[in-house]
């Protein structure tokens, strides 16, 4: 049963990819649904920042296929890849956390 129950929170699951901006109190982010598929947008961004290059990075929604958004690479402070679960009724809590 707890292997069924495994397999139901997985489809649930989704995995967002934040971009905090410089002078920006919100964060831009795009979801993806699966794991690969956000660790590959995770490593285009990183690889972004550590060239300079291109100067402008456009992601898209996986959800809605023409949602699009560009931001300037310059202005990329940090990146982060978390996992948000919809059996939980929230996300597992992004950043670092020194609590065990």
């Amino acid at each position: 049963m707890i292997r069924k129950n495994d397999a139901i929170l997985s489809t649930l699951s989704v995995y967002v990819i934040e971009l905090a901006l410089k002078l920006s109190p919100l964060p831009v982010s795009v979801q993806r649904k699966a794991l690969a598929d956000a660790e590959a947008v995770y490593q285009q961004v990183r690889k972004c920042l550590e060239r300079g290059q291109p100067h402008l990075l456009e992601l898209s929604c996986e959800k809605v296929e023409d949602k699009k958004v560009t931001v300037l690479v310059s202005e990329i402070v940090a990146v982060q890849l978390y996992e948000k679960t919809a059996a939980t009724g929230g996300s597992k809590r992004p950043g670092f956390s020194f609590e065990t």
